[in-house]
């Protein structure tokens, strides 16, 4: 009987003590601190120019100064501006400029837009681009994702500008041109536009500083 009461003693001191040490357990699990959750993703803008705006600073050139007949070095790369598309889209105005790389090579366009921050009391900023165009094979810019080159671009923005042409464009001298914007998840900018009635050509965007620009102007 002794023993029976020794046995009974000493299993319920085991319990008492294992209980203790799965609850010290739990406790530790429960005090470390939490996987901490991803950042949110970053707004994305509703306007074709979709990178980092850029902010003008008075000690640099203002692009939208820029002439046709002008040379501009960007960052070493020189180009000579054959002409000019002043386009108007609801209320909003930019200029894109059509850039001759070497001896008859004119396959990018520069755009230049001041944009206002998201609050009143913001300063404008420029949002310049460089466009290099890439080939579309047919494509017609769809209303959902598509992919170009394996890479999925979701639709931003899409309408109907109006032009007035400068210089040598490949333009009518006025018109209507129509454009559809898209963005990658990794911020990448593709533009799709056409004169009504031709066919849709497309475009991948590079933003720029206008610090980066620098004009010889040819007199």
């Amino acid at each position: 009987m002794t023993v029976a009461v020794v046995l009974a003693v000493s299993a319920a001191i085991f319990v008492v003590v294992l209980g203790a040490y799965l609850g010290t357990r739990r406790q530790d699990r429960t005090a470390r601190p939490a996987p901490r959750p991803p950042e949110p993703p970053e707004p994305m803008s509703s306007h074709p120019a979709l990178a980092r705006p850029v902010i003008l600073d008075p000690d640099y050139l203002d692009p939208r100064t820029i002439k046709v007949g002008d040379v501009i070095d960007r960052q070493g790369m020189r180009s000579r501006v054959l002409g000019a598309l002043h386009l108007s889209w609801q209320g909003d105005q930019w200029i894109e400029y059509l850039l001759e790389e070497g001896m008859g090579h004119y396959y990018q366009w520069l755009s230049v837009e001041e944009r206002q921050g998201p609050d009143p009391e913001d300063p404008p900023h420029l949002e310049v681009y460089l466009w290099t165009p890439v080939p579309t094979q047919g494509m017609v810019p769809a209303k959902s994702m598509l992919i170009m080159e394996g890479v999925e671009f979701h639709p931003t923005q899409r309408g109907t500008a109006s032009f007035r042409s400068e210089g040598t464009t490949g333009y009518p001298e006025r018109g209507l041109v129509d454009f559809a914007d898209y963005r990658a998840a990794d911020g990448r900018l593709l533009g799709f536009n056409r004169v009504q009635g031709q066919a849709w050509t497309a475009a991948y965007a590079q933003p720029l500083s206008p610090g980066s620009i620098k004009v010889e102007r040819m007199l």
